[in-house]
C-alpha cells in the first residue's frame, strides 16, 4: 500500500519528511514520479493535475492538503466511491483569525492610508472609526469562521455572522441562508469564509456590495473565485466599498498586469491568511490513512452535495 502527495504548485518534500518522521514504514510517493500506481489507496492532493487520479485503480480516499476542497468537487473525473476528506488544523483557525483581526484593525485605524502617506512624505492625521459605530460580518461560520467571529468579539467589535444552516455563537447575531438581505444591512466590514460552492461562487457581487451598511469594506480570505472582480473594481470606484483586503483570487500568482495591483484602495496579500504547516497536517493525514486501512470512520469527511 502507498500514499500520494500531489500538486502542481507546492513543495510537498516537508510533508513527506514530516510523515516518515511519524512512521518510517510508510510508502510514500510525490507526484509525478510514481513507480507504481495500483499500490496507492490513499492521495493528499493541492491543486492537482486534471484527470490524474484516472490512473490509479485501487485509490480509496483522497485528502485535501488544505480545509479547501473545491480543486477535488470540481474534478469530475473522479469516481463517486472515492471519498474526500480535508485538513481541520487548530492552527490554521488561529492563524485566520489573526490575519482577519489585523485587517480590521488596518481599516478602522486607516493604516493603508498612512503607508501612503508615508511614501509621499505627507503627514496628517485622519479621523479612525470606532468600533461602537461599525459592525463586522461574517459570511461562512464553520471551524475557522466561528473562531474569527470569537476573536473579534473578545476585541470588542459588534459582530454578525451568516451561514447556510443556523449557528449559535454566545454574543454574535446569526443569520441562516435565507436571511442575508437582514446580514448585510447591518454589516460595515464584510468577512468571507465560505467555501466554495456552485451557490457562493461569485457571491460577492455588486448586489451584495449595494446591501451593506455604510462606510462598507470587504476582507476576502476564502477563494478567489467568491469575488466579481469587475463588480469590486466599480464599487471602489464608486465609494460603495471604501476599502478591499484580499487574500485570494481566482488565478494565483495574481499576474503583474492585473488592475487590482497598484490600488490605493485595495490590500493585497499573497495566500498567506492561513498557512497549512506540514508537522501539524502530517499528523492527521497519517490519522486518516490508518482509519481507512483498518476499515474505520475517516474524520473530516467531505460531504460532497453540501461543498464542504
Amino acid at each position: 500500500m502507498s500514499l500520494l502527495l500531489v500538486s502542481k504548485n507546492r513543495n510537498l518534500k516537508p510533508y513527506k519528511e514530516a510523515l516518515l518522521e511519524l512512521d518510517p514504514n510508510l510508502d510514500i510517493e510525490i507526484w509525478p514520479g510514481i513507480s507504481k500506481p495500483e499500490k496507492v489507496q490513499f492521495a493528499v492532493a493541492w491543486r492537482h493535475p486534471a484527470n490524474l487520479f484516472e490512473k490509479f485503480p485501487n485509490l480509496k480516499v483522497i485528502s485535501s492538503l488544505g480545509a479547501g476542497v473545491d480543486h477535488l468537487l470540481k474534478d469530475d473525473t473522479i469516481p463517486e466511491s472515492i471519498r474526500f476528506t480535508r485538513i481541520v488544523a487548530p492552527s490554521l483557525s488561529g492563524q485566520m483569525a489573526d490575519y482577519v483581526l489585523t485587517a480590521v484593525l488596518n481599516i478602522i485605524r486607516k493604516t493603508d492610508h498612512y503607508i501612503d502617506q508615508q511614501r509621499k512624505a505627507v503627514w496628517k492625521p485622519l479621523e479612525s472609526l470606532k468600533k461602537s459605530d461599525i459592525t463586522v460580518g461574517v459570511m461562512g461560520l464553520g471551524e475557522i469562521g466561528s473562531e474569527v467571529a470569537e476573536m473579534l468579539k473578545k476585541n470588542g467589535f459588534s459582530v454578525c455572522g451568516w451561514a447556510r444552516s443556523r449557528k449559535s455563537i454566545d454574543g454574535v447575531n446569526c443569520y441562516t441562508k435565507g436571511e442575508l438581505g437582514a446580514f448585510l444591512n447591518q454589516t460595515n466590514i464584510v468577512i468571507c469564509l465560505l467555501p466554495l460552492t456552485p451557490e457562493t461562487n461569485g457571491i460577492l457581487d455588486l448586489d451584495l456590495f449595494k446591501g451593506l451598511k455604510k462606510p462598507a469594506y470587504l476582507i476576502n480570505v476564502a477563494r478567489g473565485e467568491h469575488l466579481v472582480q469587475e463588480d469590486l473594481i466599480y464599487a471602489l470606484d464608486t465609494d460603495l466599498i471604501h476599502h478591499a483586503t484580499l487574500d485570494v483570487f481566482s488565478q494565483e500568482p495574481l499576474p503583474e498586469s492585473h488592475p487590482f495591483w497598484g490600488r490605493e484602495k485595495i490590500t493585497i496579500t499573497p495566500h498567506i491568511a492561513s498557512v497549512t504547516d506540514p508537522k501539524e497536517s502530517a499528523e492527521l493525514i497519517l490519522e486518516n490513512y490508518k482509519r481507512m486501512l483498518s476499515g474505520m470512520e475517516l474524520l473530516h469527511k467531505v460531504d460532497r452535495e453540501a461543498g464542504y
